[in-house]
């Protein structure tokens, strides 16, 4: 908590201590709203438009496993897409 002076324009500067415990940074956003007697504040990230499909829960489970993949090496490099999709097409007969 921290004591808050109006200043000009009616622009508050969030103590540093408040903006570290949120990791807030310039030119971040806040939402304002009125409860009650208080006003209360609270971190907002925005998304650029056409980056909605990457914060869904689907796409952001599917991360999670692909960083667990790369840390449990269970990744195979190839030296070109040629070789990639050759070994792709023997994976899926190996399925059927």
């Amino acid at each position: 908590m921290g004591l808050l002076q109006l200043g000009k324009g009616f622009q508050l500067t969030l103590p540093a201590a408040i903006r570290r415990k949120l990791g807030l940074k310039e030119g971040d956003f806040v939402t304002a709203e009125v409860e009650g007697e208080a006003i209360v504040l609270r971190p907002k990230r925005l998304i650029r438009k056409g980056q909605e499909w990457f914060w869904t829960d689907a796409w952001q489970e599917a991360e999670r496993e692909a960083e667990e993949d790369l840390r449990s090496g269970r990744v195979h490099k190839f030296k070109s897409a040629d070789d990639a999709i050759k070994f792709l097409h023997q994976r899926a007969s190996q399925l059927h």
